[in-house]
């Protein structure tokens, strides 16, 4: 079962949208072609596939939770430009196979790094990947490491409800020693741009709580019958940070770009 069962409707509703310019920098990081590929690994409810419409006309979207990829054809399939193709394939990065002959001009791992067999999965896109094609790891910080008053406290109630370590469906979350730009560096796709994006967002209560019940660490199956008391202390702690119901957090994007030896720009 996904370590992210019973989040979906949070996850699609709650999880911040990947900016624009962050899209900006995927768009132009690979040359312009027809057709030009597109493979989303860890797709999730659709998130950069919908940050990038329009811009690829062949997109193959993976991810091993068949909710999550329900809700995301409900919500890509209607608004693809004429001409494009999308598929949506349950399977891990670890055990997918592309199409004969197919290879992406572009793979996106977006919040999802961390769970992948990382050196398995970077080799076996050497060849799915086309010769000029682009590997982008890339994601926000997540509440779990705040730095704003409010997210500590939100932090600590969690912690309160669930233990000190940070949970992961019914485990608890291993931090990877190695990060993830020295595995870009270690792969075929060793040529490694870094570009960051700033992001400026602001929440209220039940978008906080949305976001938490979407995450692995704060998923609504983890509090069983205390769901409402955990959410309950989770606004009593936001509202000795404002009085207004409003939060801001400066975060951002870092992405990491990897492309081949002999690919120059």
């Amino acid at each position: 079962m996904s370590i992210f069962h019973g989040t979906v409707g949070f996850y699609r509703h709650f999880r911040p949208d990947v900016p624009e310019a962050v899209a900006d920098i995927l768009d132009a990081a690979v040359p312009a072609s027809s057709p030009r590929r597109l493979l989303d690994i860890g797709t999730g409810t659709g998130l950069v596939v919908e940050a990038l419409r329009g811009r690829f006309d062949d997109i193959i979207g993976i991810d091993p939770d068949a909710e999550m990829l329900t809700v995301a054809e409900t919500a890509l399939r209607p608004r693809l430009p004429a001409g494009a193709q999308l598929r949506l394939a349950e399977t891990t990065a670890e055990e997918f196979t592309p199409p004969a002959g197919w290879q992406a001009d572009l793979v996106t791992i977006c919040r999802t790094f961390h769970w992948l067999d990382q050196a398995r999965v970077l080799n076996q896109l050497d060849a799915q990947v086309s010769p000029d094609g682009v590997v982008a790891i890339f994601a926000d910080k997540s509440f779990w490491a705040a730095h704003h008053d409010w997210e500590t406290a939100v932090r600590k109630v969690i912690q309160d409800f669930l233990g000190e370590k940070r949970r992961a469906g019914a485990g608890t979350f291993h931090e990877r020693r190695r990060p993830d730009i020295q595995a870009l560096r270690d792969s075929p796709f060793n040529q490694v741009e870094e570009s960051v994006v700033p992001v400026h967002r602001t929440w209220t209560a039940n978008s906080i709580i949305g976001y938490l019940h979407s995450t692995s660490f704060a998923e609504p199956e983890l509090f069983g019958d205390r769901l409402n008391e955990f959410d309950n202390a989770v606004r009593a702690a936001l509202a000795q940070c404002s009085d207004t119901d409003t939060f801001v957090e400066e975060n951002e994007f870092l992405i990491q770009l990897g492309r081949r030896p002999s690919v120059r720009r």
